[in-house]
């Protein structure tokens, strides 16, 4: 079996069965669109289509205009056609953060070279939303974001790492998108013995919105980190 049969398997049996909080819905791309599991499988089977081991990046949990639209984290339509050359849905996205990290690739040698070595996935590998009364819509929603939310999913996301370590993921560290992130992998990681160091990155989302103008500094920030 290679790394991309079992992604891509871990992918189209992702399901949550717990009880979430009032006012919060999961998002699974690969249960909601058909589209979305065939864009994914295309990324994973050209990127991932062997048995090396990979060292692991963890983001948050997926937001609706990456993974929500592609089914491959940090991976906008935008970034999915015009980097990876690959086909995408019929609607376009742009995500901040996939513009961030999508610099870096390039930086570090470009998709191949970068995904020959590293596999990016979230702590929670679902998303979530919240309603959002005043302007009645619904937007993203992290794992960490309210108490009651990290108690619902802690089990399933700790699974769900494991299972993913089992592959033969790289454990000696694992690099954390998000300080915050940081702290609760720690928390998981220290709990069921998951990795023996968490490294944190700045979270590309941050770095874009507000530190957009030294964005070149951070990339050279996460190439160091990353070993390039």
């Amino acid at each position: 079996m290679t790394l991309a049969d079992r992604i891509i398997a871990f992918n189209q049996n992702l399901a949550f069965t717990g009880k979430l909080p009032r006012g919060i819905r999961i998002l699974n791309p690969f249960q909601e669109s058909t589209s979305v599991r065939e864009i994914s499988e295309g990324f994973y089977r050209k990127y991932y289509n062997d048995t090396r081991p990979r060292k692991l990046i963890l983001g948050i949990n997926p937001g609706r205009l990456g993974a929500g639209s592609t089914g491959i984290p940090f991976t906008d339509t935008k970034r999915l056609q015009e980097v990876c050359g690959l086909a995408g849905p019929e609607f376009h996205t742009h995500e901040p953060s996939s513009v961030f990290i999508y610099r870096m690739i390039e930086a570090f040698g470009g998709p191949e070279a970068f995904y020959s070595e590293y596999y990016i996935n979230s702590v929670c590998p679902l998303g979530f939303i919240i309603h959002k009364e005043k302007t009645d819509r619904w937007v993203n929603y992290n794992y960490y974001d309210s108490p009651e939310l990290f108690a619902a999913v802690r089990d399933f996301a700790l699974e769900k790492l494991k299972e993913q370590i089992g592959w033969g993921m790289q454990t000696a560290q694992v690099y954390s998108l998000g300080k915050k992130n940081a702290k609760y992998l720690r928390e998981l990681t220290k709990e069921a013995n998951l990795f023996e160091k968490v490294v944190p990155l700045d979270h590309p989302r941050y770095i874009v919105q507000y530190k957009s103008r030294q964005m070149e500094t951070y990339v050279d920030k996460y190439l160091q980190v990353l070993g390039k």
